[in-house]
Parts: structure tokens; sequence; C-alpha cells
């Protein structure tokens, strides 16, 4: 009677074992993501920040600056 019993508890190991592996696959395989909204919320996002890095790097205060760093290392003294 106790082959039975361990047979029993080998096949439920087993079936445990499968339902494991299947919820496993189908987390790597589940293809949750954005959505086009947030795409297009996300490209307007990095277009508008590239437009404000754009305006602040063009700006007259950083190229004085610059041109002034630059400048100061061609005239340094060696």
């Amino acid at each position: 009677m106790g082959h039975g019993i361990r047979a029993l508890a080998g096949v439920r190991a087993l079936a445990e074992g499968r339902a494991l592996t299947t919820r496993l696959i189908l987390l790597a395989t589940d293809e949750d993501g954005m959505s086009t909204a947030e795409y297009a919320i996300g490209t307007i996002a990095a277009a508008a920040f590239g437009a404000v890095l754009y305006s602040v790097v063009t700006g007259d205060s950083i190229v004085t600056a610059l041109t002034n760093i630059i400048d100061k290392a061609l005239n340094t003294a060696v």
C-alpha cells in the first residue's frame, strides 16, 4: 500500500512542476507593454526635452561660456 501513496505523490509533484513551468513560460512570453498612446506621449516628451536642451545649449550664455573656456585653454602657457 505504501507504493501507491508514493506513486500518487510523484504524480502530484510532476503536475505541480508542469504548472510552474507553464506559469514561467507565460511570464516570459507575456506581451504586456506600452500601448500606442504611451509611445506617443513618450515621443512627445522626448521631443520637448530635446527642444528645451537645444534652446539651452544654443543660448547666448552657454555659447559665451564655452567660447571663454576654449579661449582660456588655447591661450594657456605651457
